[in-house]
C-alpha cells in the first residue's frame, strides 16, 4: 500500500459530490423541509415530491450505474490483464444500445419487460467480436482496446443510420448521445440496486481464482483453475453488468476505464480490494459528474448529458496510460509480396468511377420500381444530382490523398485522418467557427475546420514522435483524441439551439447540401491537393525510411513534415465539411491502392485519388437510394463498411 495521503483525492471526489448533490438539492427545497421516510406522495408539496422522486433517485442511480461500470471494468481489466479495458473501449455499452435501438424500431413489444435481456444480447455480440479478434492477435491489449472502439464505432453509426431510415430524426440525438440520468421513481434505481448485489456476490466468488491467473496461464492451470471457464465467466459477469447500465441509463462511458485507474493509484492490488475499492470510486465518480451536470443546469440553464461529461474523461486517460501498456508480440508470416502495376491501370478505378457517377445520375425511383429514368427527367434532375455526385467524389478523393500522406509521414499503416482523430479536431474547429460567428459562411467554416484538423494531427504526431509509439499505440492515441472531440460535440448537441443542429448535420454528413459552387471548389481542392502531393513524391518515398535515412539524403525533415501535415489537414478539413467525422475512405483508400500493386508514392497517390472519389460516390448512392425516401447521413453509411475493415485489418492481419 502506498501512504494514506493518496486516499485524500477519493475523500475530496466524494466530498464534492455530495456538495453538488447538496446545492442541486438546496436550492430547491431547504434542508430542514426534505420529506422523511417512507415518501407519501399525497402529504408532500411539488418541490418535496420532486425531491423525493428526482433528485433522491437520480442520485442513487448514479451511484449504483457507476458502481456497476467501476466493477465491470475491474473484471475486464484484471482478466485480459488490460489496463485500458472496460465496457466502453471494448465496445460492450455501444453493442447494448445498437440492440435497443433496433428494438426500438422494429419490435417495441419486446422491449416491454426485456429490455435488460435485449441489451445483453447485443452486448454479449459486440463482446463476443471483439474476444474473437483479441484471440487472433493473443488478447493484445492496445488491439482489444483498437478493435472494441471499432465496433463501437461501427455499432453507433449502425444506429444513428437506422433511426434516420425510419424518419425518426429526434431520436437520433438521444441514440448519439446517451447517458442521461434523470428519474421520475425509484423503479430504476431498485433494478440497479438487485444487478449491483448480485454481480458484486458472483465477482466476489470469482476473486480467488482472478489472483491466481496473475501466475500466467500455465501457473493458473497448475494449480487447476480452467481458463476457458474463467474467462467465459468473468467476461459474462461484466457484459450483463455493463448491459443492465445501458438497459437502464444509455451510453456511460469511461466510468469502468476510469475507477481502476483511480484505485491502482491508491495501491491497492489485491483482487477483493480492487474490485470492491473500483466500485465504490465508480459511484463517487458518476455521481460526482452527474452534480457537475446539474450544477451547470442551475447556473447556465443548458442540459448536458451525464454521458458526454464522462467522455471527456476518456482521452487523458488512454493517453496517460497508452505508454504503460506492454504489447504482446505476434507472429508473422514474412513481408507481404506486392505486384507492383503499371500506371495504365489506374484506367480500371477511373472506369468504374464514371461508371458509378452514370448510374448515380441516370436511376431513379419510379412508380414500378427503380429503373432508368427518361432523358427528360434527366435533364430535369441533373442540376440537382451532378453538384452532390462531384461534391462527394472530391471529399472522397481528399480524405484518401490525406490518408496516403500521413501513412507515409507516420510509416504507419494504419493512420488515417478518421483514424488519429484528424476529423474530430475539424469537427471541433467546425463548432467553434458557428460558436464565435453565429452567421458563419462558408470561409469562415471551412477555415475554423482546417485549422481545428491541423492543430488536433499535430499534437497527436507530437505525442507519438515524443514516445515512439508503435502503428498500434498510434492508432489508439488518436482514437482517444476522436473520444475526446465526439464527447466535447455531444455535449454541445445538448444545448438544443441552431448551432446544435448545425453540428448535428455535420456530424452525419450529406451531400445534398453541395450546391453547383461548393462542388466545384472542392473539385479544385482535389486538384490542387493531388498536384502539392505529387510534387512532394520524393519525400513521400523517402520518409517512411526512418528518422536518419531522410536527412541522409537531402530531405529537410522539419519542413517536409510541416508541408505534409498542413496538406493533410487542408484537405481534411475541407472533405469534413461534406462528409463529417466518420468514414473511413482515408483509411481504405491508400490501402486498396497499395493491395493492387501501387506501391510508389506518385502511383499510390493517383490510385488512392480514384478510389477514394469511387468509394465516396458509391457510398452518396446507397445513401441516397438504400431507405428511400429517406437519406442516410453519407459520412455514417461509409463508417458502416470502414470500422469493420480497420477492424479486419487489426484482427486477421499477420
Amino acid at each position: 500500500m502506498r501512504p494514506a495521503a493518496y486516499w485524500v483525492l477519493p475523500l475530496f471526489i466524494s466530498i464534492g459530490a455530495a456538495a453538488l448533490l447538496g446545492h442541486a438539492a438546496i436550492s430547491l427545497l431547504p434542508m430542514a423541509s426534505w420529506p422523511a421516510f417512507p415518501f407519501d406522495p399525497d402529504r408532500m408539496t411539488t418541490q418535496q415530491i420532486i425531491l423525493a422522486y428526482g433528485l433522491f433517485p437520480r442520485a442513487a442511480v448514479a451511484v449504483l450505474a457507476g458502481a456497476a461500470l467501476g466493477l465491470a471494468g475491474a473484471l475486464l481489466q484484471q482478466l485480459l490483464h488490460n489496463p485500458i479495458a472496460d465496457p466502453s473501449t471494448l465496445g460492450v455499452s455501444s453493442g447494448a444500445q445498437l440492440a435497443i435501438v433496433a428494438a426500438t424500431l422494429f419490435f417495441p413489444s419486446v422491449l416491454d419487460g426485456h429490455r435488460e435481456l435485449v441489451a445483453l444480447g447485443g452486448a454479449a455480440i459486440a463482446a463476443g467480436i471483439v474476444f474473437s479478434i483479441g484471440w487472433r492477435r493473443s488478447f493484445d491489449p492496445v488491439s482489444m482496446v483498437v478493435s472494441g472502439l471499432l465496433v463501437g464505432i461501427t455499432a453507433s453509426a449502425l444506429s444513428a443510420a437506422l433511426t434516420l431510415s425510419q424518419g425518426e430524426y429526434l431520436m437520433s440525438l438521444v441514440t448519439w448521445n446517451g447517458g442521461a440520468l434523470s428519474q421520475q421513481d425509484w423503479s430504476v434505481a431498485q433494478r440497479l440496486a438487485v444487478e449491483l448485489v448480485i454481480g458484486g456476490a458472483i465477482a466476489l466468488l470469482l476473486a480467488r481464482p482472478l489472483h491466481l491467473l496473475s501466475l500466467g496461464d500455465t501457473g493458473a492451470r497448475s494449480l487447476g483453475i480452467s481458463l476457458t471457464w474463467l474467462r467465459l465467466a468473468v467476461s459474462s459477469l461484466a457484459v450483463c453488468l455493463a448491459a443492465g447500465v445501458a438497459a437502464s441509463v444509455g451510453l456511460v462511458s469511461f466510468i469502468g476505464l476510469a475507477a481502476p485507474t483511480l484505485v491502482r493509484s491508491c495501491g491497492l492490488r489485491r483482487p477483493v480490494a480492487v474490485l470492491l475499492a473500483s466500485a465504490a470510486a465508480g459511484g463517487i465518480l458518476l455521481w460526482f459528474c452527474d452534480g457537475v451536470v446539474q450544477l451547470l443546469a442551475a447556473t447556465t440553464s443548458e442540459t448536458f448529458p451525464t454521458g458526454a461529461i464522462t467522455g471527456l474523461l476518456g482521452a487523458p486517460l488512454l493517453l496517460w496510460l497508452l505508454p504503460r501498456i506492454s504489447i504482446v508480440a505476434v507472429p508473422q508470416n514474412g513481408a507481404v509480396s506486392i505486384n507492383r502495376r503499371r500506371r495504365s491501370a489506374l484506367v480500371l478505378p477511373l472506369i468504374l468511377l464514371l461508371a458509378v457517377a452514370s448510374i448515380g445520375l441516370l436511376i431513379g425511383k419510379m412508380a414500378h420500381g427503380w429503373q432508368i429514368l427518361p432523358a427528360t427527367e434527366v435533364r430535369d434532375l441533373l442540376p440537382l444530382r451532378w453538384p452532390r455526385l462531384l461534391a462527394a467524389a472530391a471529399a472522397g478523393s481528399l480524405l484518401a490523398m490525406a490518408g496516403t500522406l500521413l501513412q507515409r509521414l507516420t510509416a504507419n499503416p494504419m493512420a488515417s485522418p478518421e483514424v488519429i482523430g484528424v476529423s474530430g479536431g475539424a469537427g471541433i474547429g467546425f463548432a467553434a467557427a458557428i460558436t464565435i460567428f453565429p452567421a458563419a459562411g462558408m470561409a469562415a467554416l471551412f477555415t475554423g475546420a482546417g485549422l481545428g484538423a491541423i492543430l488536433v494531427m499535430g499534437v497527436v504526431l507530437l505525442y507519438a514522435s515524443q514516445r515512439h509509439l508503435a502503428p498500434e499505440r498510434l492508432l489508439l492515441a488518436g482514437i482517444a483524441v476522436s473520444s475526446f472531440t465526439s464527447a466535447v460535440l455531444s455535449a454541445l448537441l445538448a444545448v438544443g439551439d441552431q448551432r446544435s443542429w448545425q453540428i448535428l448535420a455535420w456530424l452525419g454528413g450529406s451531400a445534398s447540401a453541395a450546391t453547383p459552387g461548393s462542388a466545384l471548389i472542392l473539385a479544385m481542392l482535389a486538384l490542387f491537393v493531388l498536384a502539392i502531393s505529387l510534387l512532394l513524391a520524393r519525400w513521400l518515398s523517402v520518409l517512411p525510411l526512418g528518422q536518419a535515412v531522410p536527412p541522409a539524403l537531402g530531405v529537410p525533415l522539419r519542413p517536409a513534415r510541416l508541408a505534409i501535415i498542413l496538406v493533410a489537414g487542408l484537405a481534411t478539413g475541407a472533405a469534413s465539411m461534406l462528409v463529417g467525422p466518420l468514414s473511413f475512405v482515408g483509411l481504405m483508400g491508400p490501402h486498396i491502392a497499395l493491395k493492387a500493386g501501387f506501391a510508389r508514392a506518385q502511383d499510390q497517390v493517383l490510385a488512392a485519388c480514384l478510389i477514394g472519389a469511387l468509394l465516396m460516390t458509391l457510398a452518396d448512392l446507397g445513401a441516397r437510394t438504400l431507405t428511400f425516401p429517406y437519406e442516410l447521413p453519407l459520412g455514417l453509411f461509409a463508417a458502416l463498411a470502414g470500422a469493420p475493415y480497420l477492424a479486419w485489418l487489426i484482427g486477421w492481419r499477420k
